[in-house]
Protein backbone atom coordinates (compact mmCIF):
# COMPACT_ATOMS: atom_id res chain seq x y z
CA UNK A 1 0.00 0.00 0.00
CA UNK A 2 1.49 3.46 -1.39
CA UNK A 3 2.25 6.25 1.93
CA UNK A 4 1.99 9.37 1.11
CA UNK A 5 2.36 12.63 2.77
CA UNK A 6 1.65 15.68 1.24
CA UNK A 7 2.33 19.19 2.63
CA UNK A 8 0.87 17.69 6.27
CA UNK A 9 1.47 20.09 9.25
CA UNK A 10 0.72 19.32 12.59
CA UNK A 11 -0.25 21.56 15.73
CA UNK A 12 -0.62 20.83 19.46
CA UNK A 13 -1.28 23.31 21.80
CA UNK A 14 2.12 24.86 22.37
CA UNK A 15 4.41 23.55 19.53
CA UNK A 16 4.22 22.40 16.09
CA UNK A 17 4.95 18.69 15.93
CA UNK A 18 5.41 18.28 12.53
CA UNK A 19 5.91 20.94 9.38
CA UNK A 20 5.38 20.68 5.97
CA UNK A 21 6.01 16.97 5.51
CA UNK A 22 5.63 15.55 1.97
CA UNK A 23 7.50 12.59 1.22
CA UNK A 24 5.90 9.22 -0.56
CA UNK A 25 6.62 5.29 -0.32
CA UNK A 26 5.71 2.41 -2.54
CA UNK A 27 3.46 -0.83 -1.82
CA UNK A 28 6.79 -3.07 -0.46
CA UNK A 29 9.46 -0.44 0.55
CA UNK A 30 11.20 -0.12 3.84
CA UNK A 31 12.38 3.08 5.31
CA UNK A 32 14.08 4.06 8.45
CA UNK A 33 12.53 7.28 10.45
CA UNK A 34 15.11 8.78 12.41
CA UNK A 35 15.86 12.22 14.51
CA UNK A 36 16.75 13.97 17.79
CA UNK A 37 14.25 12.90 20.21
CA UNK A 38 10.96 14.94 19.84
CA UNK A 39 11.77 15.59 15.94
CA UNK A 40 8.23 14.58 14.92
CA UNK A 41 9.12 10.24 14.31
CA UNK A 42 6.23 9.47 16.96
CA UNK A 43 4.19 11.95 15.24
CA UNK A 44 4.55 10.54 11.66
CA UNK A 45 3.42 7.13 13.30
CA UNK A 46 0.61 8.36 15.11
CA UNK A 47 -0.66 9.90 11.85
CA UNK A 48 -0.55 7.21 9.86
CA UNK A 49 -2.46 4.63 12.70
CA UNK A 50 -5.10 7.52 12.88
CA UNK A 51 -4.05 7.84 17.08
CA UNK A 52 -4.21 12.07 15.45
CA UNK A 53 -5.21 13.59 12.46
CA UNK A 54 -2.94 16.21 10.44
CA UNK A 55 -3.82 19.87 11.18
CA UNK A 56 -3.52 20.75 7.76
CA UNK A 57 -2.30 18.52 4.27
CA UNK A 58 -2.93 15.16 3.75
CA UNK A 59 -1.77 11.84 4.04
CA UNK A 60 -3.21 9.09 2.34
CA UNK A 61 -2.83 4.99 2.67
CA UNK A 62 -3.42 2.71 -0.26
CA UNK A 63 -5.09 6.14 -2.42
CA UNK A 64 -7.08 6.31 0.37
CA UNK A 65 -6.97 10.02 2.38
CA UNK A 66 -6.88 9.36 5.86
CA UNK A 67 -9.13 12.90 6.41
CA UNK A 68 -12.27 10.96 4.70
CA UNK A 69 -11.86 8.09 7.35
CA UNK A 70 -14.57 7.79 10.33
CA UNK A 71 -14.37 7.27 13.62
CA UNK A 72 -16.45 4.45 13.22
CA UNK A 73 -14.22 2.57 10.58
CA UNK A 74 -10.78 3.39 12.31
CA UNK A 75 -10.64 -0.07 13.65
CA UNK A 76 -11.21 -1.83 10.35
CA UNK A 77 -8.33 0.71 8.93
CA UNK A 78 -5.84 -0.67 11.26
CA UNK A 79 -6.30 -4.05 10.50
CA UNK A 80 -3.67 -3.57 7.75
CA UNK A 81 -0.92 -2.64 10.31
CA UNK A 82 1.31 -5.10 12.50
CA UNK A 83 2.96 -2.55 15.28
CA UNK A 84 6.25 -3.51 17.05
CA UNK A 85 6.94 -1.64 20.47
CA UNK A 86 10.14 -0.78 22.46
CA UNK A 87 8.81 -2.27 25.25
CA UNK A 88 7.27 -5.22 24.05
CA UNK A 89 3.61 -4.51 25.45
CA UNK A 90 3.30 -8.52 26.22
CA UNK A 91 0.98 -9.74 28.48
CA UNK A 92 2.52 -11.45 31.55
CA UNK A 93 -0.27 -13.59 32.76
CA UNK A 94 -0.62 -15.18 29.35
CA UNK A 95 1.87 -17.57 27.31
CA UNK A 96 4.07 -16.53 24.25
CA UNK A 97 1.20 -18.80 21.98
CA UNK A 98 -1.44 -16.64 23.72
CA UNK A 99 -0.11 -13.20 23.55
CA UNK A 100 0.24 -13.95 19.92
CA UNK A 101 -2.87 -15.15 18.97
CA UNK A 102 -4.37 -11.92 20.99
CA UNK A 103 -4.99 -10.38 17.37
CA UNK A 104 -6.70 -12.61 15.70
CA UNK A 105 -8.54 -13.82 19.02
CA UNK A 106 -10.02 -10.25 18.45
CA UNK A 107 -10.82 -10.36 15.17
CA UNK A 108 -12.49 -13.80 15.31
CA UNK A 109 -10.51 -15.88 13.64
CA UNK A 110 -11.55 -19.80 14.10
CA UNK A 111 -9.24 -21.48 16.57
CA UNK A 112 -7.87 -23.83 13.44
CA UNK A 113 -6.76 -20.26 11.73
CA UNK A 114 -5.50 -19.15 14.76
CA UNK A 115 -3.25 -22.44 15.81
CA UNK A 116 -2.10 -22.11 12.22
CA UNK A 117 -0.84 -19.02 12.15
CA UNK A 118 0.32 -18.38 15.31
CA UNK A 119 2.96 -21.37 15.13
CA UNK A 120 3.67 -19.99 10.89
CA UNK A 121 4.65 -16.56 13.01
CA UNK A 122 6.62 -17.67 16.23
CA UNK A 123 8.50 -20.09 13.54
CA UNK A 124 9.82 -16.95 11.53
CA UNK A 125 11.12 -15.33 14.41
CA UNK A 126 12.59 -18.60 15.55
CA UNK A 127 10.42 -19.48 18.74
CA UNK A 128 8.30 -21.84 17.92
CA UNK A 129 9.72 -24.37 20.84
CA UNK A 130 8.92 -21.38 23.35
CA UNK A 131 5.38 -20.85 22.33
CA UNK A 132 4.18 -22.21 25.84
CA UNK A 133 7.18 -20.31 27.56
CA UNK A 134 5.87 -17.31 29.58
CA UNK A 135 6.93 -13.79 28.71
CA UNK A 136 9.02 -13.40 31.96
CA UNK A 137 11.11 -16.53 31.36
CA UNK A 138 12.87 -14.90 27.60
CA UNK A 139 15.32 -12.82 27.44
CA UNK A 140 14.60 -9.05 26.05
CA UNK A 141 15.31 -10.19 22.39
CA UNK A 142 12.91 -13.07 22.69
CA UNK A 143 10.33 -10.54 23.68
CA UNK A 144 10.82 -8.46 20.82
CA UNK A 145 10.73 -11.36 18.77
CA UNK A 146 7.25 -12.37 20.57
CA UNK A 147 6.42 -8.84 19.85
CA UNK A 148 6.77 -8.84 15.71
CA UNK A 149 5.43 -12.22 15.95
CA UNK A 150 2.72 -11.05 17.70
CA UNK A 151 2.54 -7.43 14.91
CA UNK A 152 2.81 -10.09 11.52
CA UNK A 153 0.47 -12.61 13.08
CA UNK A 154 -2.44 -11.44 10.74
CA UNK A 155 -0.66 -10.80 7.99
CA UNK A 156 -0.63 -6.84 7.61
CA UNK A 157 0.06 -4.64 4.74
CA UNK A 158 2.23 -2.31 6.47
CA UNK A 159 4.72 -3.25 9.60
CA UNK A 160 5.81 -0.08 11.77
CA UNK A 161 8.05 -0.35 14.56
CA UNK A 162 9.14 2.03 16.92
CA UNK A 163 12.40 2.35 18.52
CA UNK A 164 12.21 -1.67 18.48
CA UNK A 165 15.78 -2.18 19.09
CA UNK A 166 16.49 0.62 21.85
CA UNK A 167 16.86 -1.86 24.81
CA UNK A 168 19.18 -4.54 23.06
CA UNK A 169 22.48 -5.10 22.51
CA UNK A 170 24.21 -4.88 19.06
CA UNK A 171 24.11 -8.10 17.84
CA UNK A 172 20.48 -8.31 18.49
CA UNK A 173 19.62 -5.16 16.91
CA UNK A 174 21.08 -6.64 14.08
CA UNK A 175 18.87 -9.65 14.26
CA UNK A 176 15.71 -7.44 14.85
CA UNK A 177 16.51 -5.45 11.75
CA UNK A 178 16.93 -8.98 9.88
CA UNK A 179 13.77 -9.66 10.94
CA UNK A 180 12.02 -6.72 9.24
CA UNK A 181 13.86 -6.95 6.18
CA UNK A 182 12.89 -10.25 5.92
CA UNK A 183 8.87 -9.35 6.42
CA UNK A 184 9.88 -6.87 3.81
CA UNK A 185 11.29 -9.27 1.42
CA UNK A 186 8.02 -10.66 0.77
CA UNK A 187 6.08 -7.41 0.18
CA UNK A 188 5.32 -6.09 3.32
CA UNK A 189 6.24 -2.55 3.78
CA UNK A 190 7.86 -1.52 6.56
CA UNK A 191 8.75 1.41 8.99
CA UNK A 192 11.24 1.44 11.34
CA UNK A 193 11.77 4.71 13.58
CA UNK A 194 15.43 4.19 15.28
CA UNK A 195 18.03 6.50 16.88
CA UNK A 196 20.57 3.47 15.62
CA UNK A 197 22.05 5.49 13.49
CA UNK A 198 25.32 3.20 12.83
CA UNK A 199 22.82 0.09 12.14
CA UNK A 200 20.70 1.91 9.94
CA UNK A 201 23.24 2.87 8.10
CA UNK A 202 24.30 -0.42 6.88
CA UNK A 203 20.96 -1.93 6.23
CA UNK A 204 21.07 -0.62 2.58
CA UNK A 205 17.33 0.95 2.93
CA UNK A 206 15.81 4.55 2.41
CA UNK A 207 16.47 7.30 5.11
CA UNK A 208 14.13 9.63 5.51
CA UNK A 209 15.50 12.31 9.09
CA UNK A 210 13.78 14.74 10.81
CA UNK A 211 14.36 17.70 12.51
CA UNK A 212 12.06 19.72 14.57
CA UNK A 213 9.10 18.48 12.46
CA UNK A 214 11.17 18.89 9.10
CA UNK A 215 11.87 16.39 6.33
CA UNK A 216 15.46 17.60 6.12
CA UNK A 217 17.24 14.23 4.59
CA UNK A 218 15.66 11.59 2.25
CA UNK A 219 18.00 8.81 1.72
CA UNK A 220 19.42 6.97 -1.15
CA UNK A 221 16.30 5.69 -3.40
CA UNK A 222 13.63 8.10 -1.71
CA UNK A 223 11.31 10.22 -3.52
CA UNK A 224 10.33 13.72 -2.04
CA UNK A 225 6.77 14.73 -3.33
CA UNK A 226 8.29 18.11 -4.87
CA UNK A 227 11.00 16.96 -7.07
Amino acid sequence: MDLVFDRVNKRYERREALSDLSFEMHSGEMAFLTGHSGAGKSTLLRLLLLLDRASSGEVSVGGRPLSKVKESRIAKYRQDFGVVFQDHKLLADRSVYHNVALPLEIAGFTKRDIDRRVRAALDKVGLLDRERASPDALSGGEQQRVGIARAVVARPKILIADEPTGNLDPQLSAEIMGLFSAFNSVGVTVIVASHDLALISRMSQRILTLDRGRLITLGAGSRGMNE
